[in-house]
């Protein structure tokens, strides 16, 4: 999961504008170019950084499962929300849908199993 919001994350700070186009986004402006980067290329490069510390060191496992499962979970609750008031995406962004909706329900089975782990040790 970290390459892959490395890669995001680096696709996002060096092509903000192909990034977005790619989901039919039009991104206009320097203030416009400098949101994507920061929100798409920063995030998700924090993303990345906090998988790997929780690869790297054993105190970060859970730390790194909660920022995954809250910040897949803000994206799956602005997906409802979004729907809920009537917005409905193009059928190719559904799989970033897909996707953080099955990444959010894989951080919080790993969660769920992590710490009853450490409560059972």
């Amino acid at each position: 999961m970290a390459l892959m919001y490395a890669t995001f994350g680096l696709w996002s700070l060096f092509d903000p504008a192909g990034m977005t186009q790619s989901l039919g986004v039009t991104v206009s402006g320097p203030n416009g170019t400098f949101e994507m980067r920061g929100v798409f290329g920063g995030i998700s490069l924090g993303a990345a950084l906090m998988c790997m510390a929780g690869v790297l060191k054993p105190s970060m496992v859970r730390p790194a499962l909660y920022f995954i499962l809250t910040y897949m979970g803000g994206y799956c609750l602005a997906r409802f929300a979004s729907v809920a008031l009537g917005d409905l995406p193009t059928p190719g962004t559904w799989r970033f849908v897909a996707f953080e909706a099955a990444a959010f329900l894989i951080a919080a089975i790993a969660v769920y199993r992590y710490t009853s782990e450490a409560d059972t040790a």
